[in-house]
C-alpha cells in the first residue's frame, strides 16, 4: 500500500473511532467521520475498509491486536483471582492512550453482543489470547457452578468492566477519585467476588 493510502486509512481509523466513541457505533455519521479524516469524499471509507461496518471492524480488530502480547494464557494453575486480573489489566491499560480510551467506549457499546452466554463470540476474537483467557475463565468457574450460572456471571462481569472502563475513560484520571493502579486493582476484585458469590435457591413459595 502506498504511503499515502496507508496515512489516510490511519486518520480514518482513528476519526472513526472518535465519532463511534463519542456519538454512539449506530449514530456516528459517515460524513463526520470523513470530514475529521480531513478526507473530501465519503468514498474513502469504502475504499479503505469496504463499508462503514468494515470501518468499525477494522477499528476493533487494532484494538485486541494492541493487547494480545500482553494477554497472559499460562493460566492452567491460575486461581479464579488471578484469571480476571490477566483479563483486566490489559484492557484497562488502553486507558492511558487517546484511541485506547475511544476503543474502550466502543466496546462498552457492544458488551451485550459479545456472545459468551451461547459460546458464540465474534469473529475477531477467534484464536485470540483473549479467547482463550475466557475459556481459562469459564473452566474455573465451572468448578463451583453449574454452566448456566457460569455463564451468566461472566457475561455480567463483562458487562461491568466494559462498562466501567468506558466511564473511567470519558471522566479521565483527573475526575476519578482513584489512581490508575488502585482503580484496576479494586475493579478485579469485585469482579472475582461478584464470579465467587454464594449460589441462592430461591425460596419455595408458600401454598
Amino acid at each position: 500500500m502506498p504511503r499515502d493510502a496507508r496515512a489516510t486509512r490511519e486518520r480514518l481509523l482513528r476519526a472513526g473511532a472518535r465519532r463511534f466513541a463519542a456519538d454512539g457505533i449506530d449514530a456516528a455519521r459517515t460524513r463526520d467521520i470523513v470530514a475529521l479524516a480531513g478526507q473530501g469524499n465519503d468514498s474513502a471509507i469504502t475504499y479503505h475498509f469496504g463499508s462503514r461496518a468494515g470501518l468499525l471492524e477494522a477499528i476493533l480488530r487494532a484494538g485486541v491486536d494492541r493487547m494480545e502480547p500482553a494477554r497472559t494464557t499460562d493460566l492452567d494453575t491460575a486461581g479464579l483471582p488471578a484469571t480476571v486480573a490477566a483479563i483486566v489489566e490489559p484492557t484497562a491499560a488502553e486507558l492511558r492512550t487517546d484511541h485506547g480510551r475511544d476503543f474502550l467506549r466502543i466496546t462498552a457499546q457492544l458488551a451485550g453482543r459479545a456472545g459468551i452466554r451461547d459460546h458464540r463470540l465474534p469473529a475477531l476474537l477467534h484464536g485470540t489470547n483473549l479467547a482463550r483467557q475466557l475459556h481459562h475463565l469459564e473452566t474455573a468457574c465451572r468448578t463451583a457452578l453449574p454452566e448456566p450460572l457460569a455463564l451468566e456471571r461472566i457475561s455480567n462481569i463483562i458487562g461491568f468492566l466494559t462498562t466501567a472502563l468506558a466511564d473511567r475513560a470519558v471522566r479521565g484520571d483527573e475526575g476519578a477519585l482513584l489512581d490508575h493502579d488502585t482503580f484496576v486493582t479494586d475493579l478485579t476484585a469485585m469482579l472475582t467476588a461478584a464470579l465467587q458469590a454464594p449460589v441462592h435457591t430461591p425460596a419455595t413459595p408458600r401454598p
